[in-house]
């Protein structure tokens, strides 16, 4: 009997079907296999619930959101390592169906009262300006550092992610 989760499953047929259309299958020299290509990246979805997952997915898949905010406390302690340029990822729908594969650009970490106007207009939310994109996070980390026992702060360190998306998986109608 098979033990893995659909979902788990779902995200590993689409790291197959991802590898081929962007290339991380070809033989590197005489190694063999480029041994990167073999990881799956991790899956994950933009929010706090389906329904914003969808939301901010459609950006991405629009063309419009190329960019993504989280405070650094909740890399710290969920013990993660922080993305990094070249990182992929895949990111799911708010029903945990794979659908894009995404490279992170670029990674910087700045207190929340610093973010850059051009990096909330990356985000692709609301009217792309930088007070929408306050207003929103600010009630986004508000809720979220709640589970980590932290509280919002204006000087609080936010990691700013840009990316790139390599291949997007056309949502199934059914």
């Amino acid at each position: 009997m098979d033990s893995t989760p659909p979902e788990d499953e779902a995200v590993e047929l689409f790291w197959a079907e991802a590898r081929k259309v962007v290339g991380t299958t070809r033989l590197e020299g005489v190694v063999g296999q480029d041994p990167l290509a073999a990881l799956t990246p991790p899956a994950w979805s933009f929010g706090t619930d389906a329904e914003e997952a969808d939301e901010l997915l459609a950006l991405v898949v629009a063309g419009v959101k190329t960019a993504t905010a989280s405070a650094l406390w909740e890399w710290e302690d969920e013990d993660e390592p922080l993305p990094q340029g070249g990182d992929l990822s895949i990111v799911c729908d708010g029903a945990g169906e794979p659908r894009l594969l995404v490279r992170t650009t670029s990674v910087q970490v700045v207190p929340f009262d610093q973010v850059p106007a051009e990096h909330a207009a990356a985000e692709g939310e609301g009217d792309r300006t930088l007070a929408h994109w306050r207003e929103v996070h600010e009630r986004y980390f508000r809720e979220v550092l709640t589970t980590y026992g932290r509280e919002f702060a204006e000087d609080m360190p936010v990691v700013l992610e840009t990316f790139t998306v390599l291949h997007p998986k056309p949502h199934r109608r059914g």
